[in-house]
């Protein structure tokens, strides 16, 4: 049985960091992404992470509210996936969870093309 397991989140002021982190057991992983959900918005990806194969190397993406403060990493031998959150904004106050799938995904920020969510993690950012 695959099992997604967030940890990280916490209570921050704005303009600081946090770092969250993802491990997946119980399944290979190919694509793993990063969504946020707020009370009363809809569930948005911000970012993704496809393993590497033997035609194209492994690539992040990122989505326009979050691209060039928040980056992704993946510690492969750990199967984990680091979210590394800077510069944040009371607007990125949400729960995060990660999900992922053993497919190398040619749309990584579709949260429809996941089989196993995390339980989420909640990020406070207070101004």
């Amino acid at each position: 049985q695959v099992q997604v397991a967030e940890s990280g989140g916490g209570s921050v002021q704005t303009g600081g960091s946090l770092r969250l982190s993802c491990t997946v057991s119980g399944a290979s992983v190919g694509t793993m992404g990063w969504f946020r959900q707020a009370p009363g918005r809809e569930r948005e990806a911000i970012a993704a992470k496809v393993e590497e194969n033997r035609t194209y190397p492994s690539k992040a993406y990122y989505s326009d509210s979050v691209k060039g403060r928040f980056t992704i990493s993946r510690d492969a031998a750990k199967n984990t996936m680091y979210l590394q959150m800077v510069a944040l904004r009371p607007e990125a106050t949400a729960m995060y969870c990660c999900a992922a799938t053993n497919v190398l995904l040619w749309r990584p920020l579709d949260r429809r093309s996941y089989e196993s969510w995390g339980q989420g993690t909640q990020v406070t950012v207070s101004s």
